[in-house]
Order: structure tokens, then C-alpha cells, then sequence
């Protein structure tokens, strides 16, 4: 995401949630991406274990060695690094929503525990 934090808490809340909603929906995309492309690469481990000859040893260490499973591999790294960063960004539009008083869905979890704390020691 482009927008800075400062830029963040200065939308309206209207604004700020509609940034929230947009920054899930990309999350979600996203991440059934790395996840399809995740049990997709397995998939293909899979298969070519089962299909190659030797030993289980012989045949894992093929599979290891394979320069296209080693592409594949590092593109799912880069997937799952770019699914981090949105998830990060997805944590600050949460967080500012949290500290301006508005409710975010179920998902980000809020410290409620801390609070309750507080309150009963009359802090």
C-alpha cells in the first residue's frame, strides 16, 4: 500500500474503513494465491516422487534437486513475503480504526483483556 500513516489517520472514517475493506479484499486474494500455489507446488512434489525410480531416499533428493521445483519454491517465497507486507498494512488500518473508536470485523483481535484490568483497579 502507498498511503502513509499520517495520510491514514487524517480520512474521514467513512474513508478509513473503505481503505480497511479494500486493503482485506487484497489480503484474501492474495493469500488463496500463495495458498493455491503452496498445494499446488506440493501437488507437483508429489507427483514427481511417485513417478520417479529408486529408492525413497534416491527420489526425495530428485524432487530437492530439481531446479524447477527451486523456481517455484522461491516465487512462493516472494508470494508469502508480499502477502506479510499487506497483512501488515491491513494491521495499521485496524489499529487506527481501533484508536479512533470506530469497531473492525472479528478478525483483528483488540486487547480487551488489558482494559478490563485498568478499570477495575480504578486507573
Amino acid at each position: 500500500m502507498t498511503i502513509s500513516t499520517e495520510a491514514l489517520w487524517k480520512l474521514s472514517e467513512v474513508e478509513l474503513l473503505a481503505a480497511y475493506h479494500d486493503a482485506r479484499r487484497q489480503y484474501v486474494e492474495k493469500k488463496f494465491a500463495c495458498d493455491t500455489e503452496r498445494a499446488r507446488l506440493d501437488w507437483l512434489k508429489a507427483r514427481a516422487f511417485a513417478s520417479g525410480s529408486g529408492g525413497v531416499t534416491e527420489r526425495k533428493y530428485a524432487v530437492d534437486a530439481s531446479e524447477e521445483f527451486g523456481r517455484k519454491g522461491q516465487q512462493l517465497r516472494e508470494m508469502t513475503r508480499d502477502l506479510e507486507l499487506l497483512k501488515t498494512d491491513v494491521d495499521l488500518i485496524a489499529m487506527i480504526v481501533r484508536l479512533r473508536g470506530a469497531s473492525v470485523s472479528g478478525d483483528v483481535k483488540a486487547d480487551d483483556a488489558g482494559d478490563g484490568e485498568e478499570t477495575e483497579r480504578g486507573v
